[in-house]
């Protein structure tokens, strides 16, 4: 994918950014060594935006599908309070392990539910509301996860949707995945339901407020 951000504004960007934790810096270089595509994990950047969310919500629930190695999920759970929780969806268990070793070292594990298998099946035995829902999963799916977790979102609420600007593909779509993501950021720009912002932090963040 193309770098959206130059690489010395991003660097510059991390030095001024909360540090992560000793926990999440070994998760990082876990991903990078024993994963095949390490590009999928949120971040140092966009991992402290997303615990700021939270804690700007005053979140108490969030969902989040698209689980990795469970970076984001840790991250999001700081935000949370002591009684809150995350719920997170991933089909794939083999990497998900790796999520799971990081998170029961962390004091917020207890926070986390983790709920293995296809996200669309998962989302039907789900109850809402969420104050928050972070969608990462499968872009073939997006305008599927985006029908059915807004009914799940509260009003006031937020969607968060990772990846839409696609390594800047969007501005001229060539493949499948690059026009599955152009339509998914028409779709939502058009949904009044909700009050959308995209911001070009890492690969693109949408965040919709639910009205």
């Amino acid at each position: 994918m193309t770098r959206i951000t130059p690489k010395e504004i991003e660097l510059y960007c991390r030095e001024h950014t909360i540090p992560e934790s000793q926990l999440l810096q070994e998760l990082v270089l876990e991903t990078l060594t024993n994963t095949a595509f390490p590009q999928m994990q949120v971040g140092h950047i966009e991992g402290a935006f997303l615990r700021m969310l939270v804690r700007l919500l005053g979140a108490r629930r969030v969902l989040e599908l698209g689980t990795f190695t469970g970076y984001s999920a840790l991250v999001m759970a700081e935000g949370l309070p002591e009684d809150g929780k995350l719920i997170t969806c991933d089909i794939d268990q083999e990497v998900t392990e790796i999520a799971k070793r990081y998170w029961s070292r962390s004091p917020h594990k207890n926070k986390i539910e983790f709920m293995p298998g296809p996200a669309l099946d998962t989302l039907k035995t789900i109850k809402g509301p969420f104050d928050m829902v972070f969608i990462d999963a499968d872009k073939s799916n997006y305008i599927n996860y985006w029908e059915l977790c807004l009914p799940k979102t509260r009003r006031g609420g937020l969607l968060v949707v990772d990846n839409v600007l696609w390594g800047g593909s969007v501005l001229d779509p060539a493949d499948e995945t690059d026009r599955t993501i152009a339509e998914f950021n028409k779709y939502v720009y058009n949904d009044k339901r909700v009050e959308v912002v995209m911001l070009p932090i890492r690969d693109g963040i949408t965040l919709a407020w639910k009205s």
